[in-house]
């Protein structure tokens, strides 16, 4: 039997699943198709719905929309899911919708990660663990971000881009290219403009791992040769550096959007 509490004014449809300890506060709105796993909070207000599972030990702040239709004219209805991780906080005036059939049928947020007020993750999009969204940002369908990004407040992300593992994009940027895994995109639109030096740091990356990447980057970013040519020689020239190569496999890997360049990039293939 679950111990889940819910409040008299909360509405929570038959077939719900809550896990033990879940609190459902007062005026929340639970679907028939969600799971709630233990100790998730809903602390006033929370409206949840359509197939969406909520990791354990995750709390969601009042007026939060988790798992509507997608602002999508595409969907049409389909059973497509919306996975949130585990001990994530969700704050207030959250949206986050599941996926289509035309993006892979699921919306997906990693464990551990910090959605600030009135952020908004859009349809398909795959969050990684750790990620942090400051208020009102705003990440576009199908899009792919990487763990451990940071994204200054009221950011917005274009459809179908990527965001590396480590990266940071400074506040009020529109990033409407692929950003590179650690590096550090800021503008609108928005430029790579180097390194995110500062949280390498904080996460304890090692001072030469962080010299290689240094070096790496103003290799692949020179004004020498096409782009294409420059990753090819950072591959070699660094072939025994797992950072670097990230680095590598992450440009060379297909995608719909360019990759994001410094101001002064050479952007010819």
């Amino acid at each position: 039997m679950s111990s889940a509490e819910v409040h008299s004014t909360a509405i929570v449809a038959p077939g719900a699943r809550l896990g033990n300890g879940v609190k459902v506060g007062p005026f929340c709105i639970v679907g028939r198709n969600v799971v709630l796993h233990d100790r998730v909070e809903l602390v006033s207000h929370v409206s949840i719905d359509g197939h969406t599972e909520i990791g354990a030990d995750t709390q969601v702040y009042p007026f939060a929309s988790i798992g509507h239709k997608p602002q999508d004219l595409k969907y049409h209805g389909e059973a497509s899911r919306l996975v949130i991780g585990e001990r994530c906080t969700i704050r207030e005036s959250v949206t986050i919708n599941p996926g289509t059939e035309n993006g892979g049928m699921l919306t997906k947020i990693g464990n551990d990660c910090l959605i600030m007020a009135c952020a908004h993750v859009a349809h398909d999009a795959i969050i990684g663990n750790n990620v942090i969204m400051a208020n009102y940002v705003g990440i576009a369908g199908h899009c792919q971000i990487g763990d451990n990004v940071i994204f200054g407040g009221t950011c917005v992300i274009h459809q179908f881009t990527r965001i590396g593992a480590h990266a940071f994009i400074g506040a009020q940027s529109m990033v409407d290219g692929d950003v590179i895994p650690y590096g550090m995109a800021v503008g609108n639109r928005a430029t790579l403009t180097g390194l995110n030096l500062i949280g390498l740091k904080r996460r304890k990356f090692d001072r030469e791992a962080i010299h290689q990447l240094r070096a790496a980057y103003r290799q692949i970013f020179a004004s020498e040769g096409t782009l294409r040519e420059r990753v090819e020689d950072a591959a070699e020239l660094f072939k025994n550096d797992a950072l670097v190569q990230e680095v590598v496999a992450f440009i060379a890997a297909a995608s719909d959007r360019p990759i994001l360049l410094p101001r002064n990039g050479n952007a010819a293939e």
